[in-house]
């Protein structure tokens, strides 16, 4: 009995958008201090406007929305619960044209407008502690206890790993947010595949997305079928292959360090 009540209180989500905000901040911090960052303003000021251009076309809440990239050579992308979004420089290197990049933070920003980090928030919370340590977290997320929270959230991977719904869910948001900003879905798709080719090539290179991304395969043909039935948009600009060029002549990325 006392298990299925808590799963029916793990269906709602009882964080609000304030609490998620500032649990998102805290752990936006704490990635800071663990992440190389890419510095290279030109770069970053390139990927601020497209991601607030996919932002203007983002349901739900009005997140503080920011945009930040790795140096890392490995495939990968992830979000924070109530704005922060992260792409790795190796996204930027893998991608052939303009909308390939708009689909991978266009789908980051769905999990965002779609409250998934949320929702795992109250679900493992009540899972593991019950409503005790919920009421805690709710209590104090605007100073220690959000520190705390996300230090301890961002240690067991729970803000990085999302379900096979959610990353569905992502998939369809996402793909509306980047046709409704003006880009071609088919970077979506093309992503994936950019994904499944260097699986083969080289494996360690796409290894960490798939350590915390559902395979795509079972998302693909999906994602195809949806594409074709509204076709168009932008696929390339030359602001995105003066950025890739720019990147590649600066020393190449580092790897991510083995857990």
């Amino acid at each position: 009995m006392k298990l299925l009540a808590i799963a029916g209180l793990a269906a709602i989500t009882l964080v609000s958008v304030e609490d998620e905000i500032a649990i998102g901040k805290q752990a936006n911090a704490q990635v800071q201090k663990q992440m190389p960052a890419l510095r290279d303003q030109p770069t970053i000021g390139y990927l601020r406007g497209i991601g607030q251009r996919l932002v203007r076309q983002a349901p739900g809440p009005r997140y503080p929305y920011t945009f930040s990239a790795a140096d890392y050579r490995e495939i990968n992308a992830f979000a924070l619960p109530g704005g922060p979004v992260w792409i790795h420089r190796g996204v930027l290197h893998s991608a052939t044209n303009e909308s390939q990049v708009a689909g991978v933070l266009a789908h980051e920003i769905a999990h965002i407008a779609q409250r998934h980090a949320a929702d795992q928030l109250t679900s493992v919370t009540l899972t593991n502690w019950g409503l005790g340590l919920l009421g805690a977290v709710l209590g104090n997320s605007g100073g220690a206890g959000a520190a705390q929270i996300a230090a301890g959230f961002l240690a067991n991977g729970v803000f990085l790993k999302f379900s096979r719904d959610d990353e569905r869910e992502a998939d369809r948001v996402g793909l509306d947010i980047m046709r409704r900003a003006g880009w071609d879905g088919r970077g979506m798709v093309e992503l994936f595949d950019i994904l499944r080719r260097e699986s083969a090539r080289d494996p360690g290179s796409v290894e960490v997305f798939f350590s915390s991304h559902p395979s795509p395969q079972d998302r693909i043909a999906q994602l195809r079928a949806e594409v074709a039935r509204r076709p168009g948009g932008t696929r390339d600009s030359q602001q995105f292959q003066q950025v890739k060029a720019r990147l590649l002549r600066m020393p190449v990325p580092r790897s991510m360090p083995r857990q």
